[in-house]
């Protein structure tokens, strides 16, 4: 039975493992597909007055079909700062407006972009990986410690540590999940 330190140990570490799965999932997200999706704007930001904001603060950003992106901004002085923030993204789009609204055609992706995007989700899924890793091994220490330090007994450490690895492999594999689905998305033409 774990005790109420191990409980605290296990619970901060399965929070933090699962924010590094969200930021994952949030960040493949952005990635373009070919298809029009308003949120490959969310981390392009724009001078605003001397403030970088994201653009989708500053505009409504919507797919009017599977090919088309239109950002329409609040403030019509901003146009030309917002086609330039999305050229400096490099998010291979190309910025056309008609005074009032901008529209971004999305090309279809060549072989090479979708061997990079693939790349390119492998990469962060392991960098999420090395934070999941990070966490289970400040959590084994934590219960090292409470257990040196804090009177835990010994077989309640044995236990949670158990726990911090099941824990673990649960979000290493959700992870996996996730890359392997954006993969697969990607390559699918």
């Amino acid at each position: 039975m774990l005790d109420e330190r191990a409980k605290q140990i296990l619970d901060g570490a399965d929070e933090k493992m699962q924010e590094a799965v969200m930021f994952l999932e949030e960040d493949l997200k952005t990635y373009r597909l070919g298809k029009a999706n308003p949120t490959i704007f969310n981390s392009v930001l724009v001078d605003y007055y001397g403030t970088r904001t994201p653009l989708p603060q500053m505009s409504s950003v919507s797919a009017t079909d599977a090919k088309t992106l239109v950002i329409q901004p609040w403030d019509k002085g901003m146009i030309g700062k917002i086609e330039k923030a999305i050229m400096d993204a490099n998010l291979g789009l190309t910025p056309q407006n008609n005074g009032e609204v901008i529209r971004c055609v999305v090309p279809a992706l060549t072989e090479d972009r979708r061997r990079e995007l693939v790349k390119k989700a492998k990469a962060t899924g392991e960098n999420a990986k090395v934070v999941v890793r990070n966490e289970r091994r400040d959590a084994m220490e934590l219960l090292k410690k409470a257990q040196k330090n804090e009177g835990m007994s010994e077989d309640t450490e044995k236990e949670a540590e158990g726990e911090v690895q099941k824990i673990t492999d649960k979000n290493i594999k959700a992870i996996d999940d996730l890359v392997a689905a954006k993969e697969k998305e990607i390559l699918t033409v």
